[in-house]
């Protein structure tokens, strides 16, 4: 049986070899999604300036009264509503996808498809 620290660790070591091929700019910024047992979050990151332009997560004030628990999916669509709109409002349209690891299903993959119908690009 494989314990938690070690499935951990393998999801870093997928993040890394991911993260060789992608890489955000000041147009194009990178979209960081973490998922927690409780919460999930997401970035928008410009990694020339190692910055985070944006970010949501289900700890924002904004969602916290609105969802009841931070780690199903409908909690995560709310995030990537959130994240889409604070993205358009400074100005950026297209991003670059980073799963983080993770495999694209289930909250990952709500919070991706709901940046999308918010009106992000990626």
């Amino acid at each position: 049986m494989i314990s938690k620290g070690d499935r951990n660790e393998a999801r870093k070591r997928r993040h890394l070899r991911v993260r060789k091929r992608v890489r955000g700019s000041a147009e194009r910024p990178r979209l960081n999604v973490y998922r927690s047992n409780k919460h999930i979050y997401a970035q928008v990151i410009d990694d020339v300036n190692g910055t985070t332009l944006v970010s949501a997560s289900t700890l924002d004030k904004e969602l916290r009264d609105v969802i009841e628990n931070g780690s199903n999916i409908e909690a995560a669509r709310k995030v990537g509503e959130l994240v889409a709109k604070r993205a358009l409002s400074k100005g950026l349209s297209s991003v670059v996808f980073d799963r983080g690891g993770y495999l694209y299903h289930g909250r990952v993959r709500a919070l991706a498809d709901a940046a999308r119908e918010a009106g992000l690009q990626f």
